[in-house]
């Protein structure tokens, strides 16, 4: 059986482990990213990971990388990375790893890469075209056509958190004002319940996150139910506009909010049916990403067994 090491670099944490040529992860981990350290660590790291998980196992055809940043799809070279991880721009993680390990590397976007494991064995098998979009912190993007990942001019299509849904709107990291990942995200809603709280003069001893919003929803908390109804429109608001723009027949959501579960999914549902053209409904399904945690090794792997076909 063949085997691929998959990795997946994130601003916290590396998920890694061994992937086979069907989609089975057979093992997982993880450690500290250390971001602070700096991307000359953070190679060394991945580089001390690699070369451990090639130590237990034979059979392996090549490495796949999954991580955080835009990233050149023919040189897998790191073209921007956020503050998250310091000293990523510019780092050749294709060329270090295959200049190291003498095995075939490859190296994609972490949202891009997450699709790639749904396309494979996730909520899109068996699809050639749809849209992948995360939601968590902020909102990630990946485009699916004919099978494959589009990358746009620059390696950089999908940026689906930085549509400007309002003019002049709430400040983004990207520099931008009214973001759609500053309506529509987990940060978004936290913030959005955090500024109810203080609107109504009532304080909360319990940190406020996405999962105590959802459980305080769920057991009659008006604020909460609030909140979420407000992150549900402008989710929609968003995702209208992606259905207008691709007319996609799926559109796969991960990150956080998928662990919601079927009435999460159906409020969006009705709410995005609401925002769109009749003759873009028929075609059209939404649904939650089915590969967890593992959906960005699993893309990595999966581009790696096509890259070397």
């Amino acid at each position: 059986m063949k085997k691929i090491v998959a990795l997946d670099i994130g601003g916290t944490s590396i998920k890694y482990g061994i992937v086979s040529e069907v989609g089975e992860i057979l093992f997982q981990s993880e450690k500290p990213t250390n971001a602070l350290r700096g991307g000359a660590f953070l190679m060394k790291t991945v580089e001390e990971i690699v070369e451990t998980l090639l130590a237990q196992e034979n059979n392996f055809v090549g490495i796949g990388v999954s991580t955080a940043g835009q990233i050149a799809p023919e040189t897998g070279e790191v073209v921007f990375a956020n503050e998250n991880l310091p000293g990523w721009t510019g780092m050749k993680i294709r060329e270090n790893l295959e200049n190291m390990f003498h095995l075939p590397t490859f190296v994609e976007n972490d949202v891009n890469a997450a699709a790639l494991g749904e396309l494979w064995v996730g909520a899109g098998k068996g699809k050639k075209d749809f849209l992948c979009i995360t939601v968590g912190t902020g909102v990630g993007g990946a485009i699916v056509m004919n099978g494959q990942i589009y990358h746009g001019a620059t390696g950089s299509a999908g940026e689906f958190g930085h549509l400007l849904l309002k003019k002049g709107g709430y400040l983004c990291n990207c520099g931008q004002r009214g973001c759609f990942e500053q309506y529509a995200s987990t940060g978004a809603l936290i913030r959005h319940v955090q500024s109810l709280y203080v609107e109504r003069g009532e304080n909360v001893t319990e940190p406020i996150n996405g999962k105590w919003i959802f459980e305080q929803a769920a057991i009659g908390n008006a604020v909460c139910q609030e909140g979420i109804e407000y992150f549900i429109d402008h989710l929609a608001v968003g995702l209208a506009t992606l259905v207008h723009i691709f007319n996609p027949s799926l559109i796969v959501i991960g990150g956080g909010v998928s662990g919601q579960g079927h009435p999460l999914l159906q409020q969006i549902n009705k709410k995005v049916e609401s925002y769109i053209m009749p003759s873009y409904r028929e075609p059209l399904m939404i649904d939650f990403a089915k590969c967890g945690n593992g959906a960005g090794m699993l893309g990595a792997a999966y581009g790696l067994l096509n890259q070397i076909g």
